[in-house]
């Protein structure tokens, strides 16, 4: 299938000039710029039956001419800021739908089903300006450079509704897309370039929802679509492409709206991504990451902070400060501690929107884009060898492997977590999420019954270690806040951590046994 290619990147408008005087652009520039005024109206039902299935049907007015695009849902090849869908284009003869060659592509019967049920509509129209410069890189891969601005435009029950369109597309033709990496790698260290993560398509139906644009809803991991004879390779590419997608998605929330979720959610897909790059270090060059490694480290670090101030106010300190509110002096205690815990909490919050506002963190996305599109880098292994037969190797074989290894760490870790110290059950709680994103990033090569179950048991022993780690955590932070000053309320806290570590003992011993009874997915027995 004609499959579109791109790299997109939001740019701020007074930054355009300084984009097309780029040393990079100028160096890789091949021929004369064009502008062109597009204007497209995008189809759907009322129910928006293409978008829930990724795809995309326009009409679009180019000059004097009319175009029809079907666009498909992403590929396994997409993720951190790289659209690749397949497209089909159709000349029309003036601006109305034609069905007709709709039925010789993959979506014929979703097409089917959307005319019947209600019919096609337009729902939205996308109208900008875009100048296209013609680029060539030196080992022959060609490429457009576009810039866009205009507008997308929804009317909803009479109103209008509109969304600002500000962003480069690094549109490939013909050769290596890990050059659209390099070129946006380089853009980055000059100008105010963020990874765009939503198509013009997928903003403009968020706009219909009256959702705030490109923000949407916090973004979490979802279960990765492996064919079940993928490589090792092709497995660990698509799963580092996901944990940089869900990183990124969840950037422009975190900046925009204060629910502390989006900041839980790209914590998560930091340490997905952590995890899924030590899979890959035996078979990338160790430069590359290495230095991908330290700049995930640094998120991770600003997020962690920003999720524990969160959890320790808006989770810990409420139901505690319910419990001692007949006593004065400790409650009084805990609203100064909680007061201090507050102002902590929004200078976390502050640093880590800092993080993800900066260049550091868009060349963290790029350079882990960069790293899959070079198929981990100069340091592949050399064909022939052990590494290298394992990367082509099945995926569920390796993946069975590492599951059976980390499994037996984590039964030596939970064989007594009820007597455990605070450091045992910490380093069984590490094991077991070591284990569950292992677990769930292999889990779609197995049968999913068992794989579910499984998931299940230990999720829920996770569950229970995390809950007595986050009691241990509100100590160390109540510390950090001056707690300490208040002896009551430092009392009350240490109290609770005591009763709620002891309450929690009897659930600990129950989702551990139902842990250790968990039947391995991975094994044919």
């Amino acid at each position: 299938m004609p499959t579109e290619i791109e790299l997109k990147l939001a740019l701020d408008l007074t930054a355009t000039s300084a984009l097309v005087r780029h040393p990079a652009v100028q160096a890789l520039r091949r021929g004369r710029a064009r502008t062109e005024h597009l204007v497209s109206s995008y189809y759907d039902t009322a129910g928006s039956t293409l978008a829930r299935a990724g795809v995309a049907l326009r009409v679009r007015r180019v000059g004097k001419r009319w175009v029809q695009t079907l666009k498909g849902p992403p590929e396994p090849d997409a993720g951190a800021g790289l659209h690749a869908r397949a497209e089909f284009e159709w000349p029309l003869a003036r601006s109305a739908l034609d069905l007709e060659p709709l039925s010789a592509t993959p979506w014929r019967k979703l097409i089917d089903k959307a005319a019947k049920r209600g019919g096609l509509a337009r729902c939205f129209t996308t109208d900008f300006e875009r100048r296209t410069i013609p680029l060539g890189f030196p080992d022959g891969t060609r490429a457009e450079l576009c810039i866009d601005q205009g507008k997308i435009h929804a009317l909803v029950d009479g109103r209008t509704r509109r969304a600002a369109i500000a962003e480069i597309e690094i549109e490939l033709e013909s050769g290596a897309a890990a050059n659209l990496f390099d070129l946006a790698l380089r853009l980055a260290e000059d100008l105010p370039v963020r990874v765009l993560t939503a198509s013009k398509a997928e903003r403009g139906h968020a706009l219909v929802r009256g959702e705030r644009d490109i923000v949407g809803a916090p973004v979490k991991a979802h279960r990765v679509a492996l064919a079940g004879d993928a490589t090792t390779s092709a497995a660990l590419l698509t799963l580092v492409r996901e944990c940089l997608q869900q990183i990124a998605a969840n950037a422009p929330g975190l900046l925009d709206d204060n629910d502390p979720e989006w900041i839980h959610q790209m914590r998560i897909g930091t340490r997905r991504l952590r995890s899924c790059l030590s899979l890959v270090r035996p078979f990338a060059s160790s430069v590359a990451l290495d230095d991908l490694f330290a700049e995930t480290r640094w998120l991770a670090d600003v997020l962690g902070s920003a999720r524990d101030w969160d959890v320790f106010v808006r989770e810990t300190l409420p139901p505690l400060a319910a419990g001692v509110a007949q006593d004065a002096a400790t409650a009084a205690g805990l609203r100064r501690l909680r007061a201090r815990a507050d102002a902590r909490r929004r200078v976390a919050r502050a640093s880590a929107r800092s993080a993800v506002r900066s260049a550091r963190f868009q060349r963290l996305l790029l350079s882990g884009g960069l790293l899959c599109a070079t198929r981990f880098g100069a340091g592949r292994p050399a064909v022939g060898s052990e590494q290298a037969e394992v990367l082509d190797g099945r995926a569920d074989t390796f993946a069975a492997a590492l599951l059976a290894r980390r499994r037996r760490k984590l039964d030596r870790r939970a064989a007594s977590l009820v007597r455990a110290s605070p450091e045992e059950r910490h380093a069984a709680r590490i094991a077991a999420k070591r284990l569950r994103y292992v677990a769930e990033f292999f889990a779609p090569l197995f049968p999913k019954k068992r794989g579910k179950a499984y998931l299940e048991a230990l999720a829920a022993m996770q569950d229970v270690l995390g809950r007595i780690n986050d009691a241990t955590t509100a100590l160390r932070l109540a510390s950090e806040s001056g707690g300490a000053k208040d002896d009551s309320a430092a009392g009350a806290l240490r109290g609770w951590v005591a009763a709620h570590a002891a309450a929690l003992e009897p659930e600990l011993a129950s989702v551990s046994r139902r842990f250790a009874g968990a039947k391995p997915f991975w094994t044919r027995s």
